[in-house]
């Protein structure tokens, strides 16, 4: 399914295209119907309950690039960690290096932040990590390889430009931008994430 369409199935913004998203060029902001021939427009559609939960569920899915089998190995982590589950399971999600990396500014979207990972480009602690899937910890130092820096039309071109975007960092995350790096000063919490989730759904989805 093409980027756009899952932002326009799910009835909402999910980002998944970056700087795109927040422009008047987003494809939401000008068709507000669900994909097809026959497009109905978003949130006119009654749902069961179980569509309710099966629909929050992919949104998230999609949201963060996961497959069926990574969320699930989330929700069952979650689940066996102390507090609630569906708020456990979204803080182990924006605990993924892909996602931290967009976090930081570092990538315009989380598939361009899984490329720049799997392609060598990432270092946590100066050692480098090519897992998008990677949790990382408080504490951790998530930078460019040495490599990379020294690559200056990528860094002036690509980076800096990202980095100069005026979107907030989360307050979980410092973003260090003359050293092009980010520290991980907490772990994530639910309040940390402003995008409109009722995990509830999916835990009650889950839990059937």
């Amino acid at each position: 399914m093409a980027t756009c369409s899952q932002c326009r199935q799910a009835g909402e913004k999910l980002y998944l295209k970056g700087a795109k998203c927040r422009s008047p060029k987003c494809t939401l902001e000008k068709r507000q119907t669900t994909p097809g021939q026959h497009g109905k427009r978003s949130g006119t559609k009654k749902l069961s309950e179980f569509g309710k939960q099966l629909k929050e569920k992919q949104k998230v899915k999609l949201m963060y690039g996961v497959l069926e089998k990574q969320f699930r190995r989330f929700f069952t982590v979650a689940s066996k960690q102390h507090g609630v589950t569906g708020e456990n399971m979204l803080t182990l999600l924006e605990r993924r290096l892909d996602n931290v990396i967009f976090r930081l500014k570092m990538a315009v979207s989380r598939v361009q932040s899984r490329q720049m990972i799997v392609h060598g480009h990432i270092t946590i602690n100066g050692a480098k990590v090519d897992k998008p899937s990677y949790l990382v910890a408080e504490g951790d130092i998530v930078a460019l390889t040495e490599n990379t820096l020294n690559n200056k039309v990528f860094v002036e071109n690509i980076v800096d430009k990202r980095m100069s975007m005026g979107i907030k960092v989360p307050e979980w995350l410092e973003l260090q931008k003359k050293e092009r790096r980010g520290i991980v000063t907490r772990l994530p919490l639910r309040a940390d994430i402003t995008t409109p989730i009722e995990e509830h759904l999916i835990v009650e989805l889950y839990s059937k």
